[in-house]
């Protein structure tokens, strides 16, 4: 089976990468990328998940959301990859472009080339 793997929003698939700057909206609310709407989803405090969402970057997102002064939400281990599904089947239901590069790939296996995650 063949593979895409993806990782920088500038390389070849990186429309896929949560980072890539395609806006969903979720929750009543305008996220500029998935992975500001997955930080600000460890929390229950509206004010963080506010400070989340207005960050000018989702990696200036992602310093937040792993900032420990922070209290995750206590059942943010079951719920994550809900989440994570939940946003990313947002991103490519609202985006026609992006639906279209994904079905595109046909039965490919797409991986996230990142040795961090």
């Amino acid at each position: 089976m063949n593979e895409i793997k993806f990782y920088k929003v500038g390389d070849a698939y990186g429309n896929f990468s949560n980072f890539a700057p395609f806006p969903i909206f979720l929750g009543n609310e305008s996220w500029p990328t998935v992975e500001h709407y997955f930080q600000a989803s460890k929390f229950e405090d509206h004010l963080i998940k506010k400070k989340i969402r207005s960050l000018s970057s989702p990696m200036h997102a992602v310093k937040e959301g792993r900032s420990r002064k922070n209290v995750l939400r206590t059942d943010w281990e079951n719920v994550k990859d809900d989440v994570m599904l939940k946003s990313l089947q947002a991103k490519f239901k609202q985006h026609p472009s992006l639906r279209k590069e994904l079905l595109l790939t046909g039965n490919s296996n797409i991986i996230e080339h990142s040795c961090i995650d």
